[in-house]
C-alpha cells in the first residue's frame, strides 16, 4: 500500500471513532448528570479523551506521512511515535485519575458517607458504551494491523479502555440499583479496578516509544533475520556492525560486510544493491539501509 492510499485509511478509521466518541461523550455526559452517576461521568471524561487523542492520531500521521526533506533525512516517522506516546500519555493520566476518584469515594463510604443511587438510564448508557467501544476497537485494531500503524493501534486499544471503564462503571451502577443502597460503593470499587487495566495498557504502548526514542536495537529474531538474508548472497562474508533500529513504522538497518578485494566496484555495487531489494522485500520499501563494503581479511606476510 502506498503512502497515501495507507495516509486516507488511517483518517478514516480515527474520523470513525472520533464521530463514536463524541456522540457517546455527549450521551454519557448527559446520562450521567440526569442518572446521578458520578462514576458515568467519569466514563464520560475517558470518552473525551478518547476524542482528543483522535485528534492527535489525524494530526500527527498526516506530519509522519511526509517524505523526507532536508531537514529530516530520515524522514518523519517519528512523530507518529509521538503521537502514540501521548495516546499512552493521555491514558495514563485517565487511569490515574480514576484512581483517585474511586479512591476518594471509597474513603468517603468508609467514613459513613452515602453516594447518591444512580438511574436506569445511567445503566443502560454504560451498556450502549461496552457494545459501541468494543465493536469499534475490533475494527480499529484490524486496520491498524494491516496498515502496520503504532498510533493506530494505540488508539484502538483507548477504545478498549473505554470499553473496560465503561464495564466497571456497568457493575457499579447495577450493583448500587439493585443490591441497595450499601452496596453503591462498588461504583467506586469498580473505577479503582478498571484504572489498574488502563494504567498496564498505558505502560504497555509508552515503553515501545521510550524504547523507540531511544534507539533501541530491533529484536533478536528480527536481527536474526537480517543476517540470514545477508548471508544468503554467497558473495559476502562475515556481516558485522550490525545497527538496527526503528524510526516510526519504519526500519533503519546499517551493516558491514566483506567482499573479496579483487571484485569491481560496479560489481561490489549490483551485490549491495540487491541486498538492498532483499531487506526492503522483506521489511517494507520504506527500510532505511546502509551497507559498508570492506575487503576480506588477508593473511598477513611474514
Amino acid at each position: 500500500m502506498n503512502t497515501n492510499a495507507r495516509e486516507k485509511s488511517i483518517f478514516r478509521i480515527t474520523w470513525i471513532g472520533s464521530i463514536v466518541n463524541f456522540l457517546l461523550l455527549v450521551f454519557k455526559f448527559v446520562a450521567g448528570f440526569l442518572g446521578h452517576s458520578s462514576a458515568l461521568v467519569a466514563d464520560a471524561v475517558h470518552s473525551l479523551s478518547d476524542f482528543v487523542t483522535d485528534i492527535i492520531v489525524i494530526v500527527f500521521v498526516k506530519i509522519s506521512g511526509k517524505p523526507e526533506d532536508e531537514d529530516h533525512r530520515y524522514g518523519h516517522g517519528k512523530y507518529e511515535t509521538l503521537a502514540t506516546a501521548l495516546i499512552g500519555l493521555a491514558l495514563f493520566a485517565v487511569g490515574v485519575g480514576l484512581l483517585a476518584g474511586g479512591a476518594t469515594k471509597v474513603v468517603e463510604v468508609i467514613k459513613g458517607a452515602i453516594l447518591p443511587a444512580p438511574s436506569i438510564v445511567a445503566l443502560v448508557a454504560a451498556a450502549v458504551s461496552i457494545v459501541s467501544k468494543e465493536i469499534l476497537y475490533r475494527y480499529t485494531v484490524r486496520v491498524g494491523k494491516n496498515l502496520n500503524s503504532q498510533a493506530v493501534i494505540a488508539n484502538a486499544w483507548h477504545h478498549r479502555s473505554d470499553a473496560f471503564s465503561s464495564v466497571g462503571t456497568l457493575v457499579g451502577i447495577g450493583g448500587a440499583i439493585f443490591l441497595g443502597e450499601k452496596w453503591r460503593v462498588l461504583d467506586p470499587i469498580a473505577a479503582i479496578v478498571v484504572s489498574a487495566f488502563i494504567l498496564k495498557v498505558a505502560i504497555d504502548l509508552i515503553k515501545p516509544c521510550v524504547d523507540e526514542l531511544l534507539e533501541r536495537s530491533l529484536p533478536f529474531e528480527t536481527e536474526r533475520q537480517i543476517l540470514a538474508i545477508i548471508t544468503s548472497f554467497p558473495e559476502i562474508s562475515s556481516p558485522h556492525h550490525l545497527r538496527t533500529r526503528r524510526i516510526g513504522n519504519n526500519y533503519a538497518i546499517e551493516v558491514h560486510i566483506r567482499m573479496d578485494g579483487q571484485t569491481t566496484l560496479e560489481d561490489a555495487h549490483t551485490v549491495a544493491t540487491n541486498i538492498e531489494r532483499r531487506l526492503k522485500a522483506e521489511f517494507g520499501p520504506e527500510t532505511h539501509i546502509g551497507i559498508h563494503m570492506e575487503p576480506l581479511k588477508t593473511p598477513a606476510k611474514k
